[in-house]
């Protein structure tokens, strides 16, 4: 390939609506072009590095004995089915093309009648596919983007402990895919799965400030979750003495911080109302929590047991906007405390009255039968659950990838059943693994740069050599680097050719942009030594070798150089 002959332009200034590195160095490097909100078309540059990391995908896949299929469109994904039960996403009275079966829907039906048997287990299938997802994030580039390929993988088990053993095989497989691709930083985290089951999942993060989620991170232990799944552990509240129920007056005191302010108590001794609605019937949920802590939709959500959304409310609730509160409470409503309520004391909350609160208030005491769950997003600075110190930062990362001890609940949707070795009919578990390809080649962009480009790692790099031929023109000089460019592809060496006529660092700054590992420059001055000089992209290479050592000594590098 040679540069004059790509698609794509390649530029100086940072666009001003990139916000991510990555993002910008791939619209300035002709990798991208927008094609509308989160919907991007890739140039060679960005398609051959995509090949590249689904080939390491496959390379992975199959060393752990998974297969690779192809599964039909559905109309609905992870992202449009993120609160559903699985069973409502697994409909097993549709067939694979009909609206309502998902991804993981679709490989169940793949296999079913294959895996009647306990001898066929376990087995493993995967595909890549293009997905879409709501969530697309304005700037962020591929980070963020609406459509994306993804690879999707289901392994299928007889035991959960069989399930167990490949779900670690899979985590050191996952490892070696990230690292390969440049990003070893990428670390675990805990996470959330919206399922009937209780499921063990675990998400693949790049800890950065351009990640889109929040993950938890202990400090002391090494703990990490992310935002949704963290347990939120909060110290006791200041121990203001229990005191009787008094109504006060607040005209228009209707914030936490209003009431702070006015009744001189601490955040932790006020008590804060959020309001939903259940998607089913419309009926009010409300969460109360201690006013310096936040509602975790996910958490509550699950907690209910069903879908929510926020609360519209009418004058015909008889809710009170910003004076609502536990006492009082109009009957059409169902209550759930945050357990750092349980042992607070001493609470200021609404009296569910126009610019009325009540001080004194105890749950325990005044409420009666109150039910206490874990409703709250983890706080920085918090106390980490696992090790009980206040240790737990809240950072940015990228989701890289998932994975997800799933249970039976898909293969009990769509009745896949196999006969085990005493002749009993049974429900296999599925492990569901996942990975959004261009993401992954943005987080290695993101990872891997310095401030003129990408430094591609050479297992995704887009070429293994980039040839500059300065002043090609000079006929002596352009026959030498054609020449070279045709040794270098003999000798089955993926190599960009740069033969135009232009300025030696204008030739530069592009390559620095395409971020080849490898630069090999040609010039009339370097011919006139019988020298070819080479350069890594790093800059931790920089030599001249004659012309008859110059192919072995690119191999060399070739192979010196860290594909991890």
């Amino acid at each position: 390939m040679k540069v004059k002959n790509l698609i794509g332009e390649r530029f100086k200034e940072r666009p001003a609506d990139c916000v991510t590195d990555s993002h910008a160095f791939m619209v300035r490097g002709g990798y991208i072009k927008n094609v509308s909100n989160g919907v991007y078309s890739l140039y060679t540059p960005a398609n051959r590095i995509k090949r590249k990391i689904e080939n390491i995908i496959r390379e992975e896949m199959e060393n752990i004995g998974a297969q690779e299929v192809l599964l039909p469109e559905v109309s609905t994904g992870s992202c449009d089915n993120a609160d559903k039960p699985l069973s409502e996403n697994a409909d097993c009275s549709v067939s694979p093309v009909t609206p309502g079966l998902t991804k993981e829907g679709t490989a169940v039906h793949l296999v079913r009648e294959y895996g009647q048997s306990y001898a066929k287990y376990p087995f493993v299938i995967y595909q890549f596919k293009t997905e879409f997802c709501d969530k697309a994030r304005p700037g962020a580039g591929l980070l963020g983007a609406h459509q994306f390929t993804s690879n999707n993988a289901y392994s299928f088990h007889a035991s959960q402990q069989e399930l167990e053993e490949h779900y670690e095989k899979c985590r050191e497989a996952y490892d070696r895919i990230f690292s390969r691709c440049g990003i070893p930083e990428a670390v675990t985290v805990e996470s959330y799965i919206r399922a009937e089951e209780e499921c063990i999942s675990h998400k693949y993060m790049l800890l950065t400030p351009a990640g889109e989620a929040s993950v938890a991170v202990c400090g002391e232990c090494g703990y990490r979750a992310d935002m949704d799944s963290a347990e939120s552990v909060t110290a006791n509240a200041i121990g203001i003495p229990i005191g009787d129920l008094e109504e006060i007056y607040t005209p228009d005191l209707s914030t936490i911080e209003d009431i702070i302010n006015f009744v001189k108590v601490p955040a932790e001794n006020t008590c804060k109302a959020v309001v939903y609605q259940k998607n089913r019937d419309d009926k009010y949920i409300i969460a109360f929590l201690r006013g310096d802590l936040e509602v975790n939709e996910y958490k509550l959500t699950k907690a209910v047991g069903e879908g929510i959304r926020p609360a519209l409310i009418t004058e015909e609730s008889g809710i009170s906007p910003g004076f609502i509160g536990p006492i009082g409470l109009p009957p059409n409503t169902e209550v759930i405390f945050d357990r750092s309520l349980r042992e607070t004391e001493y609470l200021v909350a609404g009296a569910n009255k126009a610019d009325m609160h009540i001080k004194g208030l105890n749950i325990r005491r005044d409420y009666g039968e109150a039910v206490f769950c874990d409703i709250a997003k983890i706080i920085d600075g918090g106390i980490c659950p696992r090790c009980g110190k206040k240790a737990i930062s809240v950072c940015r990362g990228i989701e890289l990838g998932r994975i997800s001890q799933a249970g039976t609940s898909f293969t009990k949707a769509l009745e896949m059943q196999y006969t085990d070795v005493n002749g009993e009919s049974r429900y296999p578990v599925m492990g569901c693994y996942g990975i959004g390809i261009e993401k992954l080649a943005a987080s290695a962009c993101e990872v891997c740069h310095d401030e003129y480009g990408p430094v591609w790692p050479a297992a995704i790099a887009p070429w293994e050599v980039q040839l500059c031929c300065i002043r090609a023109d000079d006929e002596e000089t352009g026959t030498y680097g054609e020449a070279l460019y045709r040794r270098l592809l003999r000798e089955g060496i993926e190599v960009l050719y740069d033969d135009r006529n232009i300025r030696a660092g204008a030739m530069f700054a592009d390559a620095d942009l395409l971020g080849v590992p490898i630069r090999i420059i040609v010039s009339p001055r370097n011919i006139k030594e019988n020298l070819f000089e080479i350069n890594s992209r790093d800059k931790k290479i920089s030599l001249k070798v004659g012309e008859e050592k110059i192919i072995d000594e690119v191999k060399r590098i070739i192979k010196a150089i860290p594909i991890n």
